[in-house]
């Protein structure tokens, strides 16, 4: 018998009254407080909930945990409870099957879906659909792109101008290595046993042509498609990578953050020339390495000539000549069903996820906006290159998303098993995760 994409909430009713209750409520002047369960981020949310706030609606940020999963398990716990102390939420696009599946979310209303479809670009408004239906509001895109030292490429003899294979940058920095007799060139990947990884798998498998499953809508019952040229593909990669001197040395637990410093390595308190090399990784990367300019090198910091030598292009190809499918994330804004002010929440989130909203976010935190309009904002276009901003849009626009289904976390847990570490990979790891993961969506094996 398939398990219940929630089954791991099994008790949650009696788990949620041990959580300390935030609930939408008056205050001594009449006005409600709406509570937004966000992630974690450098203000952004919190600027847009003060923007969104009027004298008689108050938007109050609630953090959740850094870990998508975690921020999954908090949420769907309070809303199996009918917890009226969530309103809004911050969703990742790989949660909204499920939360809308099992009910959780307040159907938004057709004039807004309208709204929100000639808003959007076509990859947002889709990630944030379910069975035709959009059921959360498209607030910002992520995208990866392939983020490197123009340095290290000029030497390595790369031609930037042009598309570039996985194989050509673990090649390159191989290269590199070999002539300076050290390892300080890297290949930066997101690799942990986490959902990261499995973003990194999803495109890698999307770019040679391939999909995780197929008939998603079909619940337990989808095809699973692992077991296919596109995932030996995938799997070569990984081992690639992983057996060179590319990898990262803490490459089994690596993340969005731990791969940064990779990109410039320092010895004696100076950037190491020609090193550095290349990272696969989301759009705050920019902001992130702008920041550092603030700070010397022997502080973890980097001169604005350092700077200066960063470069981006369009995330690697997986097979040569066959265009990449960068990775899609991003947030959309879910209105509970159980909140005690569900207009007020809606009227709130349409404020949340207007063009102005995503700017300001973008421009404090480097998650780009959903919508062309979004990426108008003054602030946004200063303080980004216009090639760059345009090279977001694009990789968006032609992003590989990971499926759309209610049993995603099932699936996401499977192949973490099955593919970490990511030195463990070889030609018979996609055979043997189709297998896993068809098991786990039978219920036939346990995660």
């Amino acid at each position: 018998m398939p398990h219940s994409p929630l089954r791991v909430l099994a008790g949650a009713a009696a788990a949620t009254v041990l959580l300390p209750l935030l609930a939408a409520c008056g205050s001594d002047n009449g006005a409600i407080t709406l509570t937004w369960y966000t992630n974690p981020d450098p203000g952004g949310q919190a600027a847009v909930a003060k923007r969104c706030s009027t004298p008689h609606v108050k938007i109050k940020n609630q953090v959740l945990p850094q870990d998508a999963g975690q921020q999954r398990i908090q949420l769907a716990r309070r809303l199996a409870a009918h917890d009226s102390g969530i309103d809004l939420m911050s969703l990742d696009p790989v949660f909204n099957a499920e939360f809308a599946n099992a009910g959780f979310l307040a159907k938004i209303p057709d004039a807004l879906q309208a709204t929100l479809k000639e808003q959007s670009f076509k990859g947002a408004y889709d990630a944030s659909t379910w069975n035709g239906r959009l059921v959360v509001l498209p607030f910002w895109s992520n995208t990866q792109v392939l983020w490197y030292r123009k340095d290290a490429a000029s030497a390595a003899g790369l031609d930037m101008t042009k598309p570039v294979t996985w194989a050509q940058i673990i090649n390159a920095a191989t290269k590199l290595n070999a002539q300076a007799g050290s390892a300080s060139t890297k290949v930066g990947v997101q690799a942990n046993k986490y959902e990261g990884y499995v973003v990194w798998i999803n495109a890698l498998i999307a770019g040679a042509g391939g999909d995780l499953i197929a008939q998603a809508s079909k619940g337990a019952d989808a095809r699973v498609d692992v077991d296919s040229d596109a995932a030996r593909k995938a799997a070569g990669v990984i081992q690639k990578l992983s057996g060179s001197t590319a990898a990262e040395p803490d490459l089994s637990v690596s993340n969005e953050g731990t791969v940064l410093p990779y990109l410039y390595p320092a010895k004696g308190g100076k950037i190491v020339k020609n090193a550095g090399g290349f990272l696969v990784n989301w759009t705050f990367v920019y902001s992130n390495e702008k920041g550092l300019t603030s700070k010397s090198p022997a502080e973890g910091g980097i001169t604005k000539k350092d700077f200066a030598n960063l470069g981006w292009t369009r995330y690697p190809a997986t097979v040569a000549g066959q265009p990449s499918k960068p990775p899609y994330g991003g947030i959309g804004i879910g209105v509970s069903k159980y909140s005690s002010h569900p207009d007020e929440a809606m009227k709130a989130a349409a404020c949340i996820v207007d063009a102005k909203s995503q700017g300001i976010n973008a421009d404090l935190t480097g998650n780009m906006p959903a919508s062309a309009a979004g990426y108008r904002y003054p602030a946004l276009q200063k303080a980004y290159p216009a090639d760059l901003l345009r090279l977001f849009q694009d990789s968006v626009d032609n992003a590989g998303p990971r499926p759309a289904t209610p049993y995603w976390s099932d699936i996401s847990g499977a192949l973490q098993s099955t593919w970490h570490s990511p030195k463990s990979v070889n030609q018979d790891t996609p055979k043997k995760s189709a297998s896993f993961v068809e098991d786990v969506l039978k219920g036939r094996s346990l995660l």
